[in-house]
Parts: C-alpha cells; structure tokens; sequence
C-alpha cells in the first residue's frame, strides 16, 4: 500500500493509502486482564502502568475511565508528550511527561513494545497496558483497556465505585449492553473514526465521502438525545460505556476537529444543543472528564500532526460553563 508522505510514519501517525483515504490498522495486542488469580494477567495492584499521550482521544478514555474508577492508585500512568514524525511518541520532558520512561529509562515509545517483542513491527499506539511483572504488552486496543478497568479491578477500589454494586447505574450495565454495542459500532465508524476520515483524507473525494456522514450521525446523536429514557446522558439518568467512548471526541470537535481536520460544516456548541448541553455537563460535573481534558495539548497537537505549525487560538473559551 502507498503511504501518503505527510502522514506516515512508524509510531503512531495513521496510513492515508494512494487513492487519499485514510485506513486505520487493527490494534495487535488484545490481551485482557481479569479478576482471577489463574488468569495470563490477574488483577493485582501497581503490577500494570497505563502509557498515554495527553492529546490523543483513544488515550483519554483510557485515562478517564482510570480516574471515574478510582484507580490512580491501582495502575499507574505514564504519560508520553511528544512525537517525532519518524519515531513516533516519545518522552522529552518539555511539557506533560517526564524525559524518560521511568520504568527502563527508554527515550521512545516503540522501545517499550520491542522490549515485549523484538521482532514487531506494527504501529506503536497509545494507550498502551504494560505489565511491569512479565514485561509485555497486555493491549493497546482502548475499547477493551476501558473494559477492563470497568470491573476487573474493583476488589482494590472502594465499594461504591464497584460495579456489582451499582445496578443499574454500572457502566455497562447487562440491561443496555445490547443497545449500547449498537450504538457504539456506528458511533466509532462514522465519529470518532470518522474525523479522522475526514480529517486524513488526502483528496477531495475521499474528503466528501466521510464529511456528510460525519454530521448525519451527530445529527442522529441530536436526535437520540431527545428520545425518553436518552437523557441526560446517551442512556438515561447514568454515565455509561457509550458515555464514555463518546466524550473525548465530542470535547475535541469544536476546539481541533472543526478547524485543523475541516469538520466544519457545523459546531457542536452552535448547532447540537443538546449535545452541546451533554457535553458541558460531563465535563463541568464529572471531574473525571474534566481533569482529564487538556485543551492545549490538543489544539498543539492536531496542528502538529497536520504540519502546519499554526495552533488555532479559538474558539473561546475552549468549552462553555454549563449555565450558557
């Protein structure tokens, strides 16, 4: 496959083929921690460390699934906070990491995965979930690290905050699991996805192709938002997995996506209010999502990615207070 110069690279850059396309490569490491002592990868305390790039979306929900279930203590982050365009993430200690890994002292990233297995030769992809016993990756897929944290370490967190224990307001909890799954394919395929789709796309008619779904299906979100039982969250009265895969994209959209990816034909603050009210109550009121969001280190980024150097200064505020 021909590899668009401007966005190739062997860390954690996505594939843009010949034909201007944006393809994005399967995560390869799907491992899955579980409480049960027999397990490849039981549930233990300060055995495994979350790696993350501040301003990359598959990482926040990582993050903020880290911090809603009480688990700074229970697995720790390690934050990367720059990128090379040929090398991929790495720590320089400028801005929201340390200079090194502070686990082996490794500069870059891809050191850590070849450390797991010499021989990869995949992307080198954040979030990543490193085992400090057996030195491997356990997963780099962020679905399943979200999944993993929603239950599997609830023995070291307090009682309120383990799922058994909430009903139906769990995160996934068994009632929603089919809707939610629904929900989330189309969500992933045509939003979060589909920024990048838009936003990658290196020709005009790979740019059309993803735009126009792109804001049918916030129109549809809109929409689902005002249906009984959708609200004030995507499924009622508590925050769940949808909640939770959706909201690092959404508080993303109008600061990065709308103006360096040219999702532009809307804004979410603007033209979704009920989106927009979703969002801002997420963010105001869960200090999760709130914490975990870093409006700088996001607008730098995407324009870094783009190579195009310029950070846009709006709009602002970067998110609006929740009375607006």
């Amino acid at each position: 496959m021909a590899i668009s110069p401007a966005v190739h690279e062997k860390g954690a850059h996505p594939i843009v083929d010949a034909s201007g396309y944006f393809r994005r490569q399967p995560s390869q490491f799907r491992n899955f921690v579980k409480a049960d002592p027999d397990a490849m990868f039981p549930a233990e305390k300060n055995r495994y460390a979350l790696y993350i790039h501040p301003g990359c979306p598959w990482a926040h929900r990582a993050n903020l699934t880290r911090s809603l279930k009480g688990l700074e203590d229970v697995v720790q982050l390690i934050p990367l906070d720059s990128m090379d365009p040929v090398k991929g993430w790495f720590f320089s200690g400028t801005r929201a990491g340390p200079e090194r890994d502070p686990l082996y002292g490794a500069k870059y990233l891809r050191e850590i995965y070849l450390r797991a297995d010499p021989n990869y030769t995949g992307r080198v992809t954040v979030p990543m979930l490193w085992d400090k016993k057996t030195e491997t990756v356990v997963s780099n897929e962020s679905s399943e690290i979200i999944r993993m944290f929603y239950e599997s370490f609830d023995e070291f967190v307090p009682e309120e905050l383990r799922e058994a224990k909430k009903g139906e307001g769990a995160l996934f909890p068994p009632h929603l699991q089919k809707e939610i799954e629904e929900l989330n394919e189309w969500v992933y395929d045509t939003i979060n996805n589909g920024v990048y789709k838009t936003g990658y796309a290196t020709t005009q008619a790979a740019y059309e192709e993803h735009i126009y779904p792109l804001f049918k299906s916030l129109d549809k979100l809109e929409k689902h938002l005002s249906e009984p039982g959708h609200s004030p969250y995507l499924f009622g009265e508590h925050i769940t997995d949808a909640d939770i895969r959706l909201f690092p994209t959404l508080v993303r959209f109008d600061a990065a996506y709308h103006t360096t990816f040219k999702c532009n034909l809307k804004m979410i603050r603007h033209d979704y209010p009920r989106l927009h009210d979703w969002l801002r109550r997420l963010y105001w009121n869960e200090r999760a999502f709130r914490d975990t969001t870093y409006f700088d280190i996001i607008k730098r980024g995407y324009a870094r990615t783009m190579q195009s150097g310029i950070i846009p200064a709006g709009p602002l505020p970067n998110i609006l207070p929740l009375e607006a």
